[in-house]
This record gives C-alpha cells, sequence and structure tokens, in this order.
C-alpha cells in the first residue's frame, strides 16, 4: 500500500475517533449549566475538565482537519493558475508547515517531560495534572507534522508530473 494512503488513512482515523470527544465535552458544559443555573449548585470540576478535553480535541484533530481543507487559507494565488502552479504552492505552504511543526513537536516533548518528571500540576482547586494536556500537544502536533510531510511528497510529486484536468 502505498505510504502516504496509509498517513492519511492514519490521521483520518485518529480524527474520527478523537472527534466523539465533543460530546463528552458538551455533556459536561451542559450538565455545568443546569448544575448552576437550576440547582445554584456549580461544579469545581467541570470548567478545568471541558478546558483539557477541547484543547485535546482540537489538536488532536489538526492533521484531519488539514486531510480535509479545513484550515484557514488564502487562495488568491492558488486555483487560478496552473495545476503545476498550485502544486507548486502547495508545495511551499507544507513546507512552512513542516518547518513549524517539527519546532512545535520538538518544544511539546520537553513540556510533556517536564510535566511528567515534576508532576506539573495546574493552579486549580483540583490540581489537576499537566502532563495529558503536553501529551495530547505531542501528539497532535507530531501527526500534523507526518500528515505536513506527506503533504511535501505529494504536491512536490504533482510538481514534477501534474495531472491533467479532465472536462465533464
Amino acid at each position: 500500500m502505498n505510504p502516504l494512503r496509509i498517513i492519511e488513512s492514519f490521521n483520518l482515523a485518529i480524527g474520527k475517533l478523537c472527534s466523539f470527544a465533543v460530546f463528552i465535552g458538551m455533556a459536561i458544559v451542559i450538565y455545568e449549566v443546569i448544575a448552576r443555573y437550576a440547582f445554584n449548585a456549580p461544579s469545581v470540576w467541570a470548567p478545568g475538565y471541558t478546558q483539557r478535553i477541547f484543547a485535546g480535541y482540537f489538536i488532536l484533530i489538526g492533521a484531519y482537519t488539514l486531510i480535509k481543507g479545513g484550515h484557514v487559507r488564502v487562495d488568491i494565488l492558488l486555483n487560478t493558475r496552473s495545476p503545476r502552479w498550485n502544486a507548486f504552492a502547495d508545495t511551499l505552504n507544507y513546507v512552512a508547515l513542516v518547518i513549524w511543526t517539527l519546532a512545535l513537536t520538538y518544544e511539546a516533548w520537553f513540556y510533556f517531560m517536564d510535566a511528567w518528571d515534576f508532576n506539573e500540576v495546574d493552579d486549580s482547586a483540583l490540581r489537576h495534572p499537566m502532563w495529558p494536556v503536553h501529551l495530547a500537544l505531542f501528539v497532535g502536533s507530531a501527526l500534523i507534522l507526518l500528515q505536513g510531510l506527506s503533504g511535501v511528497i505529494a504536491s512536490s510529486l504533482e510538481f514534477i508530473k501534474p495531472k491533467q484536468k479532465t472536462e465533464g
């Protein structure tokens, strides 16, 4: 099987799996709203857990969003020229993405290790451990990096041998 397809399939599966975190986060928010406004009994734990769930969700679906074309793009210079030009512009964009996510992934690993080694906790009353948040940042940025590398290869191949548009 094509390695680029394997990477894409893996990131699609991770994105779909992590998308269910939204329902968990929504359930906690709904619980908190009902507890706070209907029973005047807000919880101490809900804000911290919803922050962690949604933070993990947003970083872990980054590669999925990249595959689906959901990230913000400026298309003024794209899709107005030849397929070769579009592939060249995509290659440059993916290279920039790879550089950024390489730095982010590198730093995220050290954030995770520090949080793990020093048992770092947040400043809330429950003192949640910080390592799960940093681990999600590391894994999510590594998945985006992997998808970005795949994009560099795919767009470079498209630049070398562009596909012809078919009419119909």
